[in-house]
């Protein structure tokens, strides 16, 4: 078995635990140490093969953090941590969340983080400027525009 096949098959390993991007599995077989030369010419024929596809990749990675309430940009920055370029990136994202889809989940996100902190510190803490702030930085990290979430943010707490 020369370099080239053991390379082969370890990408196929790889794959067959998740579903990696480009730059993700030519990461892992360099730090398998295995040649530049060998990773290319594994690269090439996987994504020949249709083993590899950035697009579909970040389809994918989109709909399955968009479920987990995840937020646009969130999942940007997830998708390009991973090596997936920014055009295939912002494909994904408007081809799997619409922005009913994404104000939905938010809602739905914020209400649960209302519920936490409220039975955590009671009814009152959200009247004040740091439950208040509290609650807008989880929703900010979880990659929801500020705009977004200071709008929902109103309409939910107005209810109360």
């Amino acid at each position: 078995m020369t370099d080239l096949d053991r390379c082969y098959a370890a990408a196929l390993k790889i794959l067959g635990y998740r579903f990696n991007s480009v730059a993700e599995l030519r990461r892992k077989l360099a730090a398998k140490a295995f040649a530049p030369g060998d990773i290319a010419a594994t690269l090439k024929r996987l994504v020949e093969e249709k083993w590899l596809d950035d697009e579909r990749y970040a389809s994918a990675i989109v709909r399955v953090r968009a479920r987990k309430r995840v937020g646009r940009l969130r999942i940007r920055r997830e998708l390009r941590a991973a090596g997936v370029d920014s055009d295939a990136a912002d494909t994904a994202l408007s081809e799997n969340i619409g922005p009913d889809d994404e104000r939905g989940r938010l809602v739905a996100l914020c209400d649960k983080k209302i519920r936490l902190l409220t039975n955590r510190h009671g009814e009152e803490f959200l009247a004040g400027e740091e439950g208040r702030n509290k609650l807008a930085g989880y929703l900010l990290r979880q990659g929801y525009e500020m705009a977004l979430v200071l709008d929902v943010m109103r309409e939910r707490l107005k209810s109360r």
